[in-house]
């Protein structure tokens, strides 16, 4: 029998029959009229004129169109809407609080899955699987792996010099490991995937919102980036990069990334070597001063590099078919994380809504795939709207592939927001 359970912001019975809605199925542009049945966590049957279990909660669904949830792949639990001043102030178990509620709010948006790059997200990815805290699901990198001075080093530098083999505060926190050298790469990488990290993330370039790094640094050497690599991919799975500047983007796939974050300086030359290395593209759609956190003027210098490259890079890059993710990478702020179903709407200056969609739903779970056994959900795809798929599922109040601004306002427009076969909107008044 079904069950409401006691919040009122969740909706739970054993079998969803949902009519009338056009389904799109992640991969195909084609809209398809069929029932979509849930049963328990998974989706059990599509099909026409699907029976009604008894005791099923049965959603007329006519005018919305049926989606999978969507999946930002840059994400940051912990750094999305805190500021840099509560994150230097507090500690792991403030930042958990902060994080649970940037989770469930990216929850209230429509984004059922997350990949996390970097920080201390294993206990809320291990929170919202026990069902404690609502929330995406998360592929936790863990912290980042820094070099010293490199593009996570938020130390202030009067920490400096740190005897060797003391941790700063935020290392012991899991915010991020500071490492240099082969043996201790190699340590941090392990500790890392002990912790149940689902890749790795080095920090191999420049960053805007670092402190000590001009942007166009190349960070980690051949023999660290090959030992973090040659770890990580004895565990099956991979290592991604933060890469803004072509020499590090070169650099990471070189040396065995097969994921690169940003790469927003990347020329022509490196982005046909992305294509012939088969490496993914996870760039996000920084174009001005809207997309970024509060910088100072060496951070705002930096950032200008970025958004003078992104039109060429995307542009470039559909060109080629390279393999894209879509991700946002919201920092420190949760005016810009309200923003985050509409930085995917952005996305239609380079893309057809339905190459968009496909992008954050279909395409972005290819890359979660790459975490092989390490996946945290191993029972059906992601992603995807198929039988035997994890029933996380968005009704959208209209066709956003007719009018992509729609996933931009998702309390307008999404009538029902469902994972894991629970309902967490439901609005289909």
């Amino acid at each position: 029998m079904g069950e409401i359970e006691t919040t009122t912001t969740k909706i739970k019975f054993d079998n969803v029959l949902i009519r009338g809605a056009q389904v799109f199925n992640g991969c195909d542009e084609e809209l398809s009229d069929l029932d979509v049945l849930v049963s328990g966590n998974l989706i059990s049957a599509i099909g026409t004129d699907l029976e009604k279990p008894e005791g099923a909660m049965e959603i007329d669904a006519e005018g919305h169109t049926l989606m999978p949830g969507l999946i930002d792949a840059h994400w940051h639990g912990v750094f999305a809407e805190a500021t840099i001043g509560q994150l230097a102030l507090t500690g792991e178990g403030y930042w958990n609080l902060l994080a649970a509620k940037a989770q469930n709010n990216a929850l209230s948006r429509g984004f059922t899955t997350v990949r996390d790059v970097a920080g201390p997200m294993f206990d809320i990815a291990r929170a919202t699987d026990e069902g404690l805290i609502d929330g995406p699901r998360v592929f936790p990198s863990g912290p980042a792996l820094s070099i010293t001075a490199g593009h996570q080093d938020f130390r202030i530098t009067r920490d400096v010099p740190t005897p060797s083999g003391v941790l700063h505060s935020f290392e012991q926190g899991n915010m991020f490991y500071l490492t240099d050298g082969v043996p201790d790469v190699l340590k941090r990488t392990r500790e890392n995937l002990m912790q149940g990290a689902t890749h790795i993330k080095l920090m191999a370039g420049g960053g805007v919102t670092s402190s000590y790094d001009p942007i166009h640094t190349i960070q980690f050497t051949n023999e660290e980036f090959k030992a973090a690599v040659e770890a990580t991919e004895a565990w099956g799975t991979y290592v991604t990069t933060h890469a803004i500047n072509n020499e590090a983007v070169v650099h990471s796939i070189e040396n065995g990334a097969r994921s690169v974050e940003h790469a927003h300086m990347a020329t022509r030359e490196t982005l046909e070597l992305f294509k012939e290395k088969d490496v993914w593209l996870s760039m996000q759609p920084f174009l001005d001063d809207q997309d970024a956190p509060a910088l100072n003027d060496f951070q705002k210098e930096k950032y200008k590099f970025v958004t003078d490259g992104t039109d060429f890079v995307y542009r470039t890059a559909k060109e080629l078919g390279l393999k894209i993710a879509f991700g946002t990478d919201t920092l420190f702020s949760a005016d810009l994380a309200k923003r985050q179903g509409a930085v995917l709407a952005k996305m239609q200056r380079w893309f057809t809504p339905y190459e968009t969609l496909k992008m954050a739903t279909c395409d972005n779970a290819e890359l979660l795939k790459m975490s092989g056994k390490l996946t945290p959900y191993p029972l059906g795809p992601l992603g995807v709207i198929e039988e035997g798929a994890y029933a996380d599922i968005i009704l959208v109040n209209g066709n956003p592939l007719e009018n992509l601004d729609l996933i931009g306002d998702a309390k307008a427009n999404f009538g029902m927001i469902m994972k894991d076969g629970i309902i967490y909107k439901y609005d289909m008044d």
